[in-house]
């Protein structure tokens, strides 16, 4: 009898239970599954991938005895109107915009400036001099001089030789008082109270031996050109490495709006989660603790969503920073939208091409080559400065003179006037009348009509053949030891090594560089097929512990280890794929071809002309 009553009570209980399962499995059958993050698939290397729209802003999770709301606004963010942005309008952007560039870039602006002023030594100079003067001593009449001085110098780039030519006019008062330039005036017996002058001539100096190949001012030039090209690689290498930073920041921000996505997804996979376990409550199956434990997930998974949405601003903001030129930009406000998905190729790096590119193309290589092309223009000129000097001084002018209102008619005069008239004639006394001292009139001629008249007579005068005046010389400067030019000499020599050594200590970290991030290209890539493989054995996984999980096999704990490691492989994936596009940026980086594939022109700075 005590058996038939337990075999009873055997078959009651499993009636019971199985009553149960069939109800559970109904109101599990009833319900939809919970939406999972969307997977995103895997992007082409065309680059032509959008990403898909990110609305994350507001979650609400609502339970029995329990209700919270988290808020994913951005403090001082507008979501109202995103701006879409690809990769190409955020470099575009930053090309335009940032301010290192600008800095480097009026470097550069500044340099040409400086280039100019230097050419301008031989700009062709115009000098103008008129002088008034007007002296007087006791005793003596007032001078009055009046000069017009004139010139055209000029310094020639070929040879270093220098010319100036001159115009000089003068007029002096007092028959020729006080004049110092023409002293021819004192035998010709004019009357005449004005001296007028004029004197026209070239001189030239050309250097024959130091200095002719070249000289501190075309040194200060060839330099100044060295340097000007020294700031367009300081800028090159400066729009690289912002370029590099805006590749980096704009995946970064790709990386932050995905794994925000799929946190919100794990969010509500446990919200989810939560209305199933108040089912299970409210029929009975399942005990008030295990609410306890979804709620306490779902708070742990909240904080995550909201660093991941901390963590977008963060990143934003860094791009932002990049991309735009004033603290006061109305885009501060405004949220971006990346269109961009990250590229993948199994297309592999070929080490050395990569550091082929670099020793061409990386501007700290440039820079260093134009430091040896300045040392050897220093060597050449401090060598050229140990020779002795040798110019050739050379001048030709023409002079006018022109005497006022002069007497050409001629004349006669007696032979004695004055005390030498009174003294003949009381000579004569003396005299019998045949045998006195007789007082003829003497004539003379006028003054010859090209001395008569001003100064423009005076400038007609110049042109005349009769007052050339040529001078030819030598300069010698021998310094006897030179030691200055020596000196100098050694010390460009001694900068020509350091230079070498520089450039040899550079070409080494350049190839270290283009290693590291070829090396980190391929170790990405091959992060992102094992971060896929691992993406789709935790999809797997998580949808066998469902399964488990539905028809009582699993725990709740079970479940939620598989569904934050499908979320820990997912967001692997995409960081693995946004590490993969910022190792291919630190590539161009490093082999200094950011420029070419990004179809970028910088132009030149003034050309290399040293003619």
């Amino acid at each position: 009898m005590k058996i038939v009553y337990h075999l009873f009570r055997f078959l009651c209980l499993a009636a019971f239970i199985f009553g149960l399962n069939n109800s559970e499995i109904a109101a599990q059958a009833a319900e939809p599954k919970p939406t999972l993050a969307k997977i995103t698939p895997e992007p082409k290397p065309t680059g032509d991938a959008t990403l898909p729209a990110i609305e994350t802003e507001k979650i609400e999770v609502s339970a029995e005895n329990n209700s919270s709301r988290i808020s994913l606004h951005r403090v001082g963010i507008q979501t109202a109107q995103p701006i879409s942005l690809s990769l190409n309008e955020a470099i575009r952007k930053a090309l335009e915009n940032n301010n290192s560039i600008e800095v480097s870039r009026d470097d550069v602006r500044f340099q040409e400036t400086q280039l100019r002023s230097l050419t301008g030594a031989y700009d062709t100079v115009l000098s103008l001099t008129p002088n008034y003067t007007r002296s007087s001593n006791t005793g003596s009449n007032a001078s009055n001089d009046l000069r017009l001085d004139a010139g055209i110098n000029k310094l020639f780039k070929r040879g270093g030789g220098s010319f100036n030519t001159f115009f000089n006019n003068s007029q002096t008062g007092n028959n020729s008082r006080g004049n110092t330039n023409f002293n021819q005036t004192s035998g010709l017996g004019t009357s005449s109270s004005t001296t007028f002058f004029s004197n026209l001539g070239v001189n030239f100096t050309q250097p024959l031996f130091r200095n002719f190949g070249v000289d501190n001012t075309r040194r200060q030039i060839k330099i100044q050109r060295k340097r000007l090209q020294q700031s367009d690689a300081d800028f090159r290498r400066q729009a690289i490495d912002v370029i590099s930073q805006v590749q980096r920041a704009y995946w970064d921000l790709v990386f932050a709006l995905r794994n925000q996505q799929n946190q919100s997804a794990n969010v509500n996979l446990a919200r989810e989660n939560l209305r199933q376990i108040n089912v299970r409550i409210d029929v009975g199956v399942a005990a008030p603790l295990a609410r306890a434990e979804v709620e306490t997930e779902l708070a742990n998974r909240e904080g995550e969503l909201l660093s991941a949405t901390q963590q977008v601003s963060i990143t934003e903001n860094t791009l932002k920073t990049l991309l735009l030129r004033d603290a006061n930009a109305p885009e501060w406000t405004q949220t971006y939208v990346p269109t961009d998905a990250p590229v993948y190729s199994d297309e592999p790096i070929i080490v050395e091409d990569a550091i082929k590119d670099a020793f061409d193309n990386r501007p700290e290589l440039r820079r260093l080559r134009l430091q040896r092309e300045t040392n050897a223009i220093d060597i050449d000129y401090f060598k050229n400065q140990t020779k002795p000097r040798i110019d050739l001084v050379s001048s030709v002018s023409l002079g006018g003179l022109s005497l006022g209102n002069q007497n050409t008619a001629g004349g006669t005069i007696p032979q004695f006037t004055g005390n030498e008239e009174i003294l003949r004639q009381k000579l004569n006394t003396l005299f019998a009348p045949n045998a006195q001292i007789p007082n003829p009139d003497i004539t003379f001629p006028g003054v010859s009509p090209f001395f008569n008249g001003g100064s423009f007579q005076a400038f007609r005068n110049i042109f005349r053949t009769d007052a050339p005046t040529y001078s030819v010389g030598i300069t010698f400067e021998i310094p006897f030891r030179n030691t200055t030019a020596k000196a100098n000499l050694a010390g460009a020599r001694i900068q020509q090594q350091q230079t070498e050594a520089n450039t040899r200590a550079q070409e080494q970290t350049v190839v270290a560089e283009v290693r590291n991030a070829v090396q980190a290209v391929e170790t990405a890539r091959q992060r992102v097929l094992t971060a896929r493989r691992a993406r789709a054995n935790a999809e797997i996984q998580l949808e066998g512990e469902r399964r488990l999980f539905e028809v009582g096999r699993s725990t709740t704990f079970l479940l939620f280890q598989r569904e934050n490691a499908l979320t820990n492989a997912r967001n692997a994936e995409i960081r693995a794929e946004t590490d993969y596009n910022k190792s291919l940026s630190d590539l161009q980086r490093a082999s200094s071809t950011t420029f070419r594939i990004n179809n970028i022109e910088v132009d030149s700075p003034m050309p290399d002309d040293d003619n």
